[in-house]
């Protein structure tokens, strides 16, 4: 990554914990940069997590929990808050997830976000990133790669996910967010994996990769796929997604970020 544009990430997320009075615990790269196959213009999207100070969590009004800057110049960026980021990840939210595994990490202080990483195989639920991924593929293949010219930069938003369903298919644990990984370890056709490999280089060099002939190889597995999962989709032992442990984190968290605050501010709210 260049020096300019990581700098400049960090001083937006900076501007965002001096306007929103907040604190920035984690933030990373996430889109094609982080999965492996950005062109030259690709945009950054930016993703992060953060943290109010306590008594924002001390309300019985609903609040937003999102915050998002406009797009500009290439720079994508917005957050979770944590408590929301929690809850998402009790439930195995496949976005959150690859967050997590970003190859890209521009911000981490603390250790939530570590922490949650090593929680992360115990939340891990391959029905539901099943149902998410395979979601994705069928909606970016019935409208982008349909008949003999096929908007070509496409296959990436069907292959990722048809390959992430093949890897947890593979008991291979939670799925890594960059996709040469997935393309290396998994046991697949070489044929497909040099015709990835390939389609792969072509995006790097900058090439637009718009509308053009079909790959065969490559629309042949996603056809092959697709229809497979559709008719017998994966089924997996459900699992127990513990509240308690995300709760004492939350917790813990607060208590090390606004160190003092949360015992200070409730002893206060008690005396009244």
């Amino acid at each position: 990554m260049a020096v300019e544009i990581t700098q400049r990430i960090k001083d937006e997320l900076s501007q965002i914990e001096r306007k929103k009075d907040v604190k920035v615990i984690y933030a990373c790269e996430s889109g094609s940069r982080a999965w492996g196959f950005p062109s030259e213009d690709s945009d950054y999207d930016v993703r992060f997590i953060y943290v109010h100070r306590p008594n924002w969590y001390l309300s019985i009004s609903k609040q937003r929990d999102v915050i998002e800057k406009p797009v500009s110049d290439n720079l994508d960026i917005s957050g979770w808050e944590l408590q929301k980021a929690l809850q998402l990840f009790r439930k195995s939210n496949p976005p959150l997830m690859e967050w997590l595994g970003s190859p890209i990490v521009y911000w981490e202080n603390y250790k939530t976000a570590q922490e949650m990483r090593a929680m992360a195989p115990k939340y891990y639920s391959p029905n539901a990133c099943t149902y998410h991924y395979l979601h994705m593929a069928d909606g970016n293949f019935r409208d982008y790669l349909r008949g003999s010219e096929v908007w070509v930069k496409k296959y990436f938003y069907v292959l990722r996910p048809l390959l992430a369903i093949l890897w947890m298919e593979q008991d291979r644990g939670v799925v890594p967010t960059d996709f040469n990984i997935i393309v290396e370890n998994l046991d697949i056709d070489s044929s497909l994996r040099q015709a990835i490999h390939a389609l792969i280089e072509e995006k790097k060099a900058g090439k637009e990769l718009r509308h053009g002939p079909r790959n065969e190889a490559i629309s042949a597995f996603i056809e092959r796929e697709i229809e497979r999962l559709s008719q017998n989709k994966p089924a997996y032992p459900r699992q127990i997604a513990p509240v308690e442990p995300l709760d004492k984190l939350f917790i813990r968290s607060l208590d090390k970020i606004w160190p003092g605050y949360l015992g200070a501010h409730l002893v206060h709210i008690s005396r009244e």
